[in-house]
């Protein structure tokens, strides 16, 4: 089965900021005040934030708006730290590195050094097994300092759609039109199949690939946060229809 990386390599990386919008410099905004109202602003003058799954960097260009001196922005796709780097235009808080997410934070950063880590835009559900997912939580815990916040945002996949509702337009413009079919395989796993038109003139050329994502349930993510040591303040839908989870580690 292809994995979400080779997914996103082989297909999804070159459409994605389309699928976001289109628009880096507005979703970067959006997320800034995302972010604020989350209570994620630096403390200090050398803030250090970590963003998991950065993608094209509308998180990371939030965070380093917002005033962090640091951003590690973790991905696995090139393409899409390449877009990143040509959007923060040479700000020197924002540090691109080309990662797996599972392991990355270890490498990257020193225990209880980080003042806040994203997971954001359903990075989450792109991890091979739930497994992974309480291994990265326990990594979260120990890279952020006393007081630190974990940000993540995700689809909560575990309600099956059915019939036709598993169709679901993602964008669609002149040129171009972006749609998934979702195949529920089992309890824990989604199968999404993307399908990708674009139009040249008048013809029209169809790509296809598919790949798993993981049902994660809120309150599972939630007792999972709690167990690697986490305080989860907020849990609740927001924008997009994504859920937010925010933590934090307890100190001054």
């Amino acid at each position: 089965m292809t994995l979400a990386t080779d997914h996103y390599d082989r297909l999804l990386a070159q459409h994605y900021t389309y699928m976001l919008g289109g628009d880096l410099t507005a979703l970067a905004a959006e997320q800034a005040r995302l972010l604020e109202d989350l209570g994620v602003t630096p403390s200090t003058g050398d803030a250090v934030a970590v963003d998991l799954g950065c993608g094209p960097g509308p998180q990371t260009l939030a965070l380093a708006r917002l005033g962090f001196a640091s951003v590690l922005a973790v991905d696995t796709s090139e393409a899409l730290l390449a877009e990143l780097v040509s959007a923060a235009a040479g700000d020197p808080a924002i540090r691109p590195v080309h990662a797996d997410i599972r392991t990355a934070l270890p490498e990257i950063a020193r225990p209880g050094t980080v003042e806040a880590v994203v997971c954001m835009g359903d990075t989450l559900t792109h991890l091979p097994g739930k497994n992974d997912v309480t291994a990265l939580l326990g990594d979260v815990t120990r890279a952020l300092a006393p007081g630190g916040r974990l940000v993540i945002t995700y689809r909560d996949l575990t309600r099956p759609l059915t019939g036709p509702d598993r169709f679901i337009l993602v964008r669609g413009t002149a040129d171009r039109l972006l749609t998934c079919f979702l195949e529920y395989r089992d309890d824990d796993t989604v199968l999404v199949h993307d399908l990708v038109h674009t139009r040249t003139g008048d013809t029209w050329t169809q790509r296809v690939g598919s790949y798993p994502k993981l049902r994660i349930g809120a309150d599972w993510l939630a007792a999972q946060t709690a167990a690697a040591g986490l305080t989860v303040s907020r849990d609740e839908i927001g924008p997009r229809g994504m859920r937010v989870l925010v933590a934090g580690k307890e100190g001054a």
